[in-house]
């Protein structure tokens, strides 16, 4: 029998373990000395854990409880001619109304190791988000030594204010976001933070066992470097996907990514601190300029140092130790599910740019020099509709989207250059998507841009996982670079950290009918339109297209 999760949501949704049926209800948490209530799946934040074993099918009955509308996305889960239960709203689905229901098929299939899951409707993952747990088969072990003990480590973002109001309020004005209030580990802010040291996350831990920690950025609009004091933390896989050993000090995780890694309780016995704060490439983006703590604790008879030590964290701008951690991130190619594409029939270049709309007649208009601010990909600034994208596509319906997104840039410039002309800032707004031939063999190049500002964008593709296969500082040269390419052990990751100023090459195999989102995994960006859609159509087989929908689709 396959294991059933209920996901009931009240101010959005609620996940609960298997064959449970709990009602969800917005809750109140307290955070900074001060009480609101947020959305949580099962009353709980973060969410409860789903763990299945490779390969295996779940079902999630989501029930949603709460005052707004819901989407829930599987982080990572390809889900195999399965886009119906992918989850974002307008793209695969129509929302999850007040008082409706969803069953979600989660159809795990070559994931191993940690993902997670979100909501994925307007800035609601703020708190509804949890871990996917995947293991190997059973009788089958990990391709490392089996660890003494798992922990869940998952990295966010808490505001004082409702995070709606905090979505609403920038998109009125064309500004920018509100900055978060403080960093988390597992909901907590941590010791350095007020009214937060009773609460802060403990890790207790024995000498000389190992604990593998499967680590998550859920924050909305930061990359994280995350660290534990005088430890060392072996990284064993990327996005549920195995690599070959890589011991740091410290680890570089961008929103929407996920870590395994393990930790050797091989130090002397005491107090130590794990801790994240931000890396900001960009020199004038404001960002929470703090750190959050948890504590690890050995266990045995001694007496401890009167404080924590902090672990000696890269410097917030530090843009090459980003830059060489995930260049030094190998794949396990004995693991690989098929071989790094090496003849490629599809190639995409697509610009990743911040921009603005002028002002209009009666707008407010808080962007830079009053101007409203957007986001693109390859200068198209997408606009969600309001009916879904999958449903019109597999039903033959027309005007809801468009074919039209370009394989490469319509405008060519010195993509990197200090200073760029004004009128490059202003996109084209338009629900453009990419349809791609079944069985194709794609390499995408994102190319970021110093249109207003440069930044790092995390790339996140829905529906597969791909080989990340080069990265570089500056305009992407196909003749060069192309040489520079990891074609050997590239890791097979989700999503993708294009380096400020930069660019990364990701190739793939497009074996996966269906409707797949693309986009920045930082949230504003998001909000302002740097995604778009690939289209992967029916291949000739019977098990080379889309299943129908399932019968309880919301309804839009």
């Amino acid at each position: 029998m396959l294991p059933i999760h209920t996901l009931d949501t009240i101010n959005n949704c609620n996940i609960a373990g298997v064959n449970t049926y709990e009602n969800v209800k917005e809750a109140n948490y307290t955070r900074l000395c001060s009480t609101k209530p947020i959305l949580t799946v099962n009353g709980k934040f973060p969410g409860p854990i789903i763990r299945a074993y490779y390969g295996e099918t779940v079902y999630v009955n989501v029930h949603n409880k709460g005052k707004y509308n819901i989407t829930l996305h599987w982080h990572g889960v390809a889900q195999p001619r399965n886009p119906w239960s992918d989850g974002p709203e307008y793209i695969t689905q129509c929302p999850i109304k007040p008082g409706g229901k969803f069953r979600q098929k989660l159809k795990f299939s070559i994931e191993e190791g940690t993902l997670w899951w979100h909501a994925h409707s307007d800035w609601l993952r703020a708190t509804v988000h949890g871990p996917i747990f995947i293991y190997p088969r059973k009788n089958t072990s990990y391709p490392f030594q089996k660890p003494d003990a798992e922990v869940t480590v998952i990295l966010g973002e808490w505001w004082k204010s409702e995070i709606m109001d905090i979505q609403e309020e920038f998109l009125r004005t064309g500004g920018g976001p509100n900055i978060s209030d403080a960093l988390t580990i597992n909901g907590q802010p941590g010791d350095l933070y007020p009214c937060s040291k009773s609460e802060t996350f403990k890790l207790n831990v024995d000498p000389g066992k190992t604990y593998l920690l499967r680590i998550i950025n859920a924050a909305m609009n930061v990359v994280l470097f995350f660290s534990v004091s005088k430890h060392n933390l072996t990284v064993v896989a990327a996005d549920a996907s195995y690599t070959k050993p890589l011991t740091r000090d410290y680890i570089c995780i961008a929103p929407g990514q996920t870590v395994d890694a393990l930790l050797h309780a091989n130090q002397e016995p005491n107090n130590y601190y794990m801790a994240a704060r931000v890396y900001s490439s960009s020199p004038v983006l404001t960002f929470v300029n703090s750190t959050t703590t948890a504590r690890l604790h050995y266990s045995g008879n001694y007496t401890p140092t009167s404080s924590p030590s902090l672990p000696k964290l890269p410097y917030y701008n530090d843009t090459r130790a980003a830059y060489n951690y995930f260049g030094s991130i190998k794949g396990l190619p004995k693991r690989y599910p098929y071989k790094v594409p090496t003849n490629i029939t599809t190639h995409i270049v697509t610009t990743i740019s911040l921009n603005t709309f002028p002002c209009s007649e009666g707008q407010i208009c808080e962007g830079p020099n009053r101007t409203r601010s957007a986001a693109s990909m390859n200068n198209v600034s997408f606009q969600t509709p309001s009916s879904s994208i999958l449903q019109a596509y597999y039903n033959h319906v027309n005007g809801v989207y468009d074919r039209g997104f370009p394989s490469l840039p319509p405008f060519i410039f010195n993509f990197t250059a200090e200073y760029l002309p004004l009128d490059l800032e202003i996109p084209k707004r338009g629900t453009d998507v990419k349809v791609i031939k079944y069985g194709s063999t794609v390499e995408v190049v994102f190319q970021g841009t110093r249109l207003l500002q440069g930044i790092d964008h995390p790339m996140h593709l829905h529906g597969t996982s791909f080989y990340f296969v080069g990265q570089g500082l500056g305009n992407f040269d196909k003749h060069k670079d192309r040489k520079t390419y990891n074609l050997v052990d590239p890791p097979f990751i989700n999503t993708v950290l294009v380096p400020i100023n930069g660019w990364a090459a990701i190739r793939y195999r497009a074996s996966n009918p269906g409707v797949w989102f693309l986009h920045c995994h930082l949230e504003r960006h998001l909000s302002w339109g740097m995604e778009t859609v690939f289209i992967v159509k029916n291949g000739k087989g019977h098990h080379e297209k889309v299943l129908p929908p399932p019968p309880d689709m919301p309804p839009c």
